[in-house]
């Protein structure tokens, strides 16, 4: 982050913070002794946000009348939607196989378990992943990922992955949030079904490696743009760690992946550590 400019302390800002994120120009405003301090993310857009800063400055109108302007926003939220396409089809088809399974139920799981799932002398019998994956069902690797089993399961990761995948698909294009999402969707339910779990699904081991990864990046190069809360990282981490204890189970969150957050984990932190190491090469 880069300072800018000291702005009023008592100065109403809620209009300007509109405004740049509407011109997506990353920034922060801390309160300081002398002031409110507005810093940009990228130096690139300083005179973009310049300009609004003056308009703002001179009581100029940045935000429409909301009537005036609610095809033009569906239009911006469009738009917003096309610059962060694989975060939104994330979203999307999480919750079209949600919806899905309301209508199919055990006839899609079973087609997006990480091996195939059948009933034989009226007990449970799985797939072996090498045969699976020999057979041509490689899409098993990654379909896990979008099962989800209840709506608080659906919301809590689906919220995560709008906030930390926009911020690595805005500043770090398309193409490296896909290979994220292939690489810790991969890693994460392969290391869940090391441990002997075939039945189990959801978007948390994803989560956890786009949280290491824009922590590692925000952490590293910290004029990067990326930025996540130092509470949120402990709350999240602290959560991984407590589903993976006795008393998790004891309130009712025992049956949790706890591997898949780990491997996802383990994930984001190398894939951090290698795009904020060529990130700091480059400079």
């Amino acid at each position: 982050m880069h300072p800018v400019m000291l702005l009023p302390d008592h100065a109403d800002t809620s209009e300007l913070r509109q405004a740049l994120w509407r011109h997506r120009i990353g920034h922060r405003i801390t309160d300081e002794a002398d002031g409110q301090l507005l810093w940009i993310a990228d130096p690139r857009q300083l005179n973009e946000l310049k300009a609004l800063l003056e308009r703002w400055q001179q009581g100029e109108p940045l935000v429409l009348q909301q009537a005036a302007q609610r095809p033009r926003t569906m239009t911006n939220s469009l738009a917003s939607l096309k610059q962060v396409p694989v975060t939104a089809l994330m979203i999307v088809i999480s919750l079209v196989i949600f919806a899905l399974m309301g209508v199919f139920g055990d006839q899609l799981i079973v087609t997006l378990t990480i091996v195939p799932i059948g009933i034989s002398g009226g007990e449970l019998v799985f797939g072996n992943l090498s045969q699976t994956l020999t057979s041509g069902q490689v899409w098993r690797l990654l379909s896990p990922a979008f099962l989800h089993f209840g709506w608080m399961h659906l919301i809590f990761n689906l919220m995560w992955v709008w906030y930390f995948g926009r911020q690595i698909e805005a500043l770090q294009g398309s193409r490296t949030m896909l290979l994220l999402l292939i690489v810790a969707g991969i890693g994460a339910n392969v290391a869940q079904y090391a441990t002997g779990t075939v039945l189990f699904g959801g978007m948390s081991g994803v989560v956890y490696a786009l949280l290491a990864h824009v922590w590692l990046m925000s952490r590293r190069v910290p004029h990067s743009g990326f930025f996540v809360p130092q509470m949120l990282v402990v709350f999240m981490l602290g959560w991984m760690v407590f589903t993976m204890t006795d008393m998790a189970g004891s309130v009712g969150f025992g049956n949790v992946a706890n591997e898949a957050h780990l491997g996802g984990l383990l994930v984001g932190l190398v894939t951090g550590w290698y795009y904020s190491s060529r990130r700091l090469k480059n400079r």
